[in-house]
């Protein structure tokens, strides 16, 4: 959420009435996150000025890892300078940091890609802006989901019901520090995530939805302490379900 909503101010930013626009002190410090949206905080250091040139070999972008060559344009300016700069500086101070980690195993060579792409700056904000777009399309319909056994039919489902919260097994990338909370697609994705957790005996799929829209699943150890909530629904493993039988 915070790359593409990054992604989406620095192609405003590209395309401006007043020009390209560069923001020259680009520190994660400068921006604040409101209503879901990245917001700049501080523009008195944004300039729609262009490195002017006579050659090519005046249009060097340099950064203290990379340096990045450039065309000076007919019109003696070096070429996408200011969208290339914002575009490296969101690469290195929030692409490498949020990207890699947070995304479901299907999306992550997307996110590689678009991560490679920017940090060679093969990519402009535009084919940037695109590539986001469609990993979010993927991500909010499920297309992602590769074809697998369906695994909802080993667990029986109980609904108006949920289990007492309270702290128990952590899992990455949670939303909550006390346990194992993930947005999901749908309960048959939900099924495969508790397969493949050795502690999981049982999750719940709750009313609460993330800013995509996808439910938020809380995954646990058990399933003994339930009590009726009309907004959920519990889904238990059959074999723990037997083995508590016995």
């Amino acid at each position: 959420q915070i790359c593409l909503s990054l992604v989406k101010l620095l192609f405003y930013l590209a395309h401006s009435p007043l020009g390209s626009i560069v923001l020259l002190d680009f520190q994660p410090r400068q921006f604040v996150m409101v209503d879901g949206n990245l917001k700049v905080t501080d523009m008195d250091d944004a300039s729609t000025e262009e490195l002017s040139c006579k050659e090519d070999n005046d249009c060097t972008l340099d950064f203290p890892t990379r340096s990045f060559p450039l065309k000076c344009s007919v019109v003696g300016k070096c070429e996408g300078i200011n969208e290339k700069k914002n575009l490296f500086n969101a690469y290195r101070y929030f692409f490498t940091y949020l990207l890699p980690h947070s995304a479901p195993p299907a999306l992550r060579p997307l996110l590689s890609d678009i991560l490679n792409a920017t940090g060679d700056l093969r990519y402009g904000i535009n084919e940037t802006l695109r590539a986001f777009e469609k990993v979010l399309h993927l991500y909010k319909s499920g297309l992602y989901l590769q074809k697998r056994p369906l695994l909802l039919k080993d667990y029986i489902s109980l609904k108006g019901f949920r289990t007492v919260e309270g702290e128990d097994y952590k899992c990455w990338p949670s939303y909550s520090h006390l346990g194992c909370l993930l947005s999901i697609h749908s309960a048959e994705e939900a099924a495969a995530i508790c397969n493949s957790q050795l502690q999981c005996q049982s999750f719940i799929v709750t009313q609460h939805r993330t800013w995509t829209g996808r439910p938020l699943a809380s995954f646990q150890s058990s399933w003994t302490d339930l009590i009726p909530d009309a907004n959920a629904v519990v889904y238990i493993k059959r074999s723990a379900s037997s083995r508590e039988r016995l």
